[in-house]
């Protein structure tokens, strides 16, 4: 069961391993880009090039639903970033339980943006937990765990790629560890526990009164999705790369332009100024400062703001 693009590694990785795959169980076809027709998984189409059965449920308890994966009469059933709540018909049906592969080191950011939050609380570490589901929002008793690195540089967008890889692998030790009887489930610490909720198109809106490390990883955290941004004026801006520089004699109105160079255009912040160095306008491309500035004012003094005025 799996959804995005994080879950395709986790799949191919089944398809060529020892296990047979009966079946394949993701979201229904959702309208996307500019035309908004109707689009399929990533993990339906791995599905229909390996021509698998496959299950498109629009609620977990409809009983066609249930009835077709009773018939498959699997094993177990491994779980990767499917997007819906698994009820107790769906927990209970295979006898080895059902397998959550989770982007990060639990019992830390349980939920559903455990990548995004990771980045933007500043972390120099997350990782991959597999673990047996319950009814519980990743509360499961965990398998293994493996960590990789966040480096300063790294988005949602490049770190995600990295844990998707990461968590095929360790699904498929985990298959062949459990299998093999070599793998006792641990509780999890339950008061270590953090959250991660999914996030919305406004949890992008950047806080100039944050800090500037704060507001630095924050764009990280939210490029691609949902994408930070402010208003110049009436323009939105979706800042897509920036850096923090914490120095003395950065006072000032935060969100105030204090400065335009060719390559960066520096914000003051409720802690230090930060270094906007690639956006996107609204209705444009990303791209670098310097080609912005070829064909838009930007003036110090300028304050960036919370909503759109002239």
């Amino acid at each position: 069961m799996g959804t995005p693009d994080f879950a395709a590694p986790s799949l191919e990785a089944l398809l060529k391993s020892e296990d047979e795959v009966v079946g394949i169980v993701t979201q229904p076809d959702r309208p996307k880009g500019r035309g908004q027709a109707l689009a399929p998984s990533p993990v339906k189409l791995i599905a229909l090039r390996n021509q698998l059965p496959l299950l498109q449920p629009t609620k977990m308890k409809d009983p066609d639903f249930l009835a077709a994966l009773h018939a498959w009469k699997p094993d177990l059933i491994a779980v990767a970033a499917f997007g819906r709540i698994l009820p107790p018909s769906v927990l209970s049906l295979p006898p080895r339980g059902c397998i959550n592969v989770h982007g990060s080191l639990l019992p830390k950011y349980r939920g559903a943006g455990p990548i995004q939050w990771a980045i933007i609380n500043g972390e120099s570490e997350t990782g991959i937990t597999t673990m047996l589901m319950d009814e519980g929002m990743d509360t499961g008793a965990m398998l293994l765990q493996e960590k990789i690195k966040i480096s300063e540089e790294d988005t949602a967008g490049t770190l995600s790629p990295r844990l998707a890889e990461l968590g095929a692998r360790l699904l498929v030790r985990t298959l062949t560890e459990l299998k093999a009887g070599r793998l006792a489930p641990r509780a999890q610490d339950h008061t270590q526990a953090t959250v991660a909720p999914l996030l919305k198109k406004e949890d992008g809106l950047i806080d100039w009164t944050m800090s500037a490390v704060a507001i630095a990883n924050r764009i990280r955290g939210l490029t691609p999705w949902p994408g930070a941004y402010t208003y110049a004026g009436a323009e939105r801006w979706t800042v897509s790369r920036a850096a923090a520089t914490v120095e003395s004699g950065t006072e000032g109105i935060p969100g105030r332009i204090s400065a335009v160079t060719k390559q960066a255009i520096q914000v003051k912040t409720g802690q230090g100024l930060l270094a906007v160095t690639e956006l996107q306008p609204a209705n444009g491309r990303r791209m670098a400062v310097a080609e912005f500035l070829a064909g838009h004012r930007v003036i110090t003094g300028l304050e960036l703001g919370n909503h759109p005025h002239p």
